[in-house]
Parts: C-alpha cells; structure tokens; sequence
C-alpha cells in the first residue's frame, strides 16, 4: 500500500467505491430495497442524496424482479450495482441471476452482454438465526458464466467492486456482515484489484492457509499463535473465487508442501472441496500431506448465542487444522 491512506470501515470503502463509479460514469445505477436510505448495512448512505433517487432506486420486496430489471437495465446499456438482502435471498433470484444473467452472452453467440453486479451479504455471528446467516459461495461458484469475488479487506472490496462494475459480465459480490464495521487503512485513491488475482498476506515456509472472507483475520490471529510455536503459516487470500488464481495457490503450496483451506460456509459441498480436489490433483507429488478443510458443520446456524459460536470456525480452528497437517 503506497501513497497517503485513511482510516474507514469496509462498509464505507464499499459506500466510496460506488460513488466513485457513479461519478465516473453515468450509465451506473444502484438499485435495491430500501438503498436511497443505507440499505440494511449502511452501504449506500449518501448516494440518493448526491445521484438522485433515478440512479438510487428502491424496490419492492422482489429479489426475483429485482435482478430482473436489473439484466433488462444491463441489456439496455446501463451498468446496475443491484443489492440482495442477505445472501439467503437469492434463492428467490436464482432463475434471473442463473438461467438468464450468466448464459445471456453464450447463448447470444457473444452479441449480448450483462455488465451487471450482484451485491450480497453473508455470513453469521449477528444472530440472525439459520435464515438470514448462511454462506453460499459455492452455490454461485457453480455457474458458468458468472464470476464470483469474496473480498477480506476493505482495500480489495473497494478495488474489487471498481473491476466488477467496468466487466462486461455479471459479477456477484459476496461480503461479510461481520467485516462491515471493522475500520482499516486505505488509501485515499483505491485502484482497481484485477479480478482473478488472490493475494499473500503473510508469508511463511511451513504450510499455506487458503482462507476466505471473514477467516482470513482468523487465519492471520491463528499465524500469530503458531510463530510463537516455531510454525511460519503463509496465509493466501484468493479474493476471487471464480476465476481462481490457481498458480499462485500451487506456488504457495510447492514452497510450503501443505494446504488448509478455510472457509465459513459448511464443509459439506464447499468451495473448499473444489480446492482441495484441485490441488491433489495438480501438485499431488508436492503435497507431505492431504489438504485438511475448515468450515462449518453440516446443520442448520443456530440462533442460540453460545451454539452459534461453537458453530462457526475461528482462529482456534485454524490452529488445530495447521497442527493437523504437520502432524504435531
């Protein structure tokens, strides 16, 4: 990080990039429920005040018609930032995001494009119980023609939403509730973050943690805990799941001969398993062990304060998985 910087939240470094872009280009517009006002997480403050309510629209309670008209908006020659409330809703858009948004430029031979991005949040620890705290990357990770980024830090979900409004294809941007409230240092002009480009915030020489969203902060506390052991931990942020910058993952791993993945979202069908398979695969004979998983168990989130926090995965899990893979 070069240059001057300043101290806001990854909810505002967000807020600033969108307003960024709407400067910049008058074609982006912001719509979802209740936006001109904040939104649920305070993200949009301030943009109805400066754009318009033409440019910030509110809409009905509809994540369904709310991705629609925004493909038929993207279609038309605008550029839409279009918010879903939690990502537990998209279910209720999967047929607009999924069969239309991301086939759109196949299924037209290359002649209709869909420059559109799907904010969303997910995640628990708020209490929100098992409908309003799920992660379901994987979901999303799963479709052609779509490409996901899952941002850790408030610089990259800045530089990441500035690369995801200039694509020519949909975009889904998955945040962290957790993660909007915590205040970083960024710098005053945050440069777009090449999507497909993951991102080594700590290096180290005995095993590399691959962690997403919320468990990188987790990954590096748990890398502090294991140096004072004598265990350098190399903690790798992918940033983008889908394109995944595989050669940087097999890098780390053929200098550190181990792999943890960490993720939030249950184990069971996670994008973690997609990694894993990958990398025995392509680095089988540089691996001293098989790649160990952290994530959720498979049930339901619970909404009991003190089952919820057993229930997610923390630092403490990462420690436990590094000693795992290392045998100690």
């Amino acid at each position: 990080m070069t240059g001057p910087t300043t101290s806001t939240t990854y909810a505002r470094a967000i807020g600033s990039a969108l307003a960024t872009a709407m400067r910049a280009d008058p074609s982006v517009v912001v719509l979802g429920e209740d936006v001109s006002v904040g939104g649920p997480f305070t993200v949009t403050t301030g943009l109805a005040e400066e754009f318009g309510v033409g440019r910030v629209l509110d809409t009905p309670i509809s994540e369904a018609a709310i991705c629609g008209v925004a493909i038929g908006a993207a279609q038309s020659g605008l550029r839409p930032v279009l918010e879903i409330m939690y990502v537990d809703f998209l279910t209720l858009a999967l047929d607009q995001l999924v069969n239309q948004a991301a086939k759109a430029r196949f299924m037209s031979g290359g002649q209709l494009g869909v420059p559109m991005v799907l904010r969303t949040q997910g995640g628990a620890g708020q209490r929100g119980a098992a409908q309003h705290s799920q992660s379901l990357e994987s979901w999303l990770c799963h479709v052609p023609g779509l490409k996901v980024v899952m941002p850790s830090r408030a610089v990259d979900a800045a530089g990441l939403l500035a690369s995801a409004i200039a694509d020519p294809d949909p975009v889904v941007v998955v945040e962290n509730k957790i993660l909007y409230p915590r205040r970083e240092q960024v710098p005053e002009v945050v440069e777009p973050v090449p999507i497909g480009v993951a991102a080594t915030l700590r290096p180290g020489r005995d095993v590399t943690v691959l962690a997403m969203s919320r468990m990188v902060s987790e990954s590096l506390a748990a890398a502090d805990r294991l140096a004072a052991e004598g265990i350098e931990v190399e903690v790798v942020d992918p940033r983008t799941l889908v394109p995944l910058d595989l050669p940087a993952v097999l890098d780390s791993v053929r200098r550190t001969h181990h792999l943890v993945v960490a993720h939030e979202a249950v184990v069971h069908g996670g994008f973690g398993a997609e990694i894993a398979a990958t990398v025995h695969k392509a680095a089988f004979d540089d691996l001293d062990a098989p790649v160990e998983r952290i994530g959720a168990p498979f049930q339901p989130i619970p909404l009991s304060p003190g089952l919820e926090d057993a229930y997610l995965p923390d630092a403490a899990s990462v420690v436990a998985a590094v000693r795992r893979v290392l045998g100690r």
